[in-house]
């Protein structure tokens, strides 16, 4: 059993040239897997978390349903950003600078072998992160992501998810508005839920910029505690 991840954290990168990334290592894993049981191995598997900011990209996961995107291919390039149809569960996200997005690639049987309980612990490192601020944050029943005000009219998402997993290992992961452009939102429906609004940590605080940085050190302190884990830097081969 190995609890140590490895961390990289890939600064600015394209969407499709990171998920290709998150591929091979995901299969990098698997394969290990596959491997350890066809011939009566013990290799430990390797954990990876990865730190990345996007250009801006809308992104459709598996069981999403195309309408929820408000632009079409000529409109989306005039405002800079791309599309892609993606592998992981949820609806449509939205990814661009000022928003912290984490793909931690793990092998649960390293951790344990409850997809809900990753996720429960993946919202559970969002909430104590944001807590740090002085945000109540909360799940919202029947909903994705971490919410604010859940249950008022006043409902906001900050952190949006969708993840996906075979043989136990993980991939894709959360979306943390930070400095985020929130208008990039307005081109959607997030996530596929009407009527509900988006909001980024650096509005909430009524501030110009929040230290990406530091929300950063305090979501890797919570998700260590969580996952009993060990956080090791590495270098990306990407």
């Amino acid at each position: 059993m190995n609890k140590i991840v490895e961390l990289q954290d890939l600064g600015v990168q394209d969407y499709k040239d990171t998920w290709d990334y998150q591929e091979t290592l995901f299969k990098s894993v698997v394969d290990t897997k596959i491997k350890n049981r066809r011939q009566e191995l013990n290799v430990p598997t390797t954990n990876y978390f990865l730190l990345v900011e996007h250009p801006h990209v809308y992104t459709l996961g598996k069981s999403g349903d195309m309408s929820n995107l408000l632009v079409n291919e000529e409109q989306l390039a005039e405002k800079g950003a791309s599309f892609y149809k993606v592998n992981r569960g949820g609806d449509i996200t939205y990814h661009g600078p000022g928003q912290i997005v984490g793909y931690p690639i793990l092998d649960l049987d390293n951790f344990f072998t409850d997809i809900h309980k990753y996720l429960r612990f993946l919202e559970e490192m969002i909430i104590l992160t944001l807590e740090e601020y002085g945000l109540k944050a909360e799940r919202s029943p029947g909903e994705t992501g971490v919410w604010l005000d859940v249950g008022t009219p006043f409902a906001r998402k900050i952190c949006a998810m969708g993840v996906r997993a075979s043989r136990w290992v993980t991939m894709h992961g959360f979306a943390l508005n930070v400095n985020a452009n929130l208008g990039y939102f307005d081109n959607m429906i997030p996530c596929g839920i009407r009527g509900k609004a988006v909001t980024s940590l650096n509005v909430e605080l009524g501030k110009k910029e929040v230290n990406i940085e530091e929300v950063k050190e305090k979501l890797l302190k919570h998700f260590t505690t969580l996952f009993e884990a060990e956080m090791k830097s590495s270098v990306s081969s990407m």
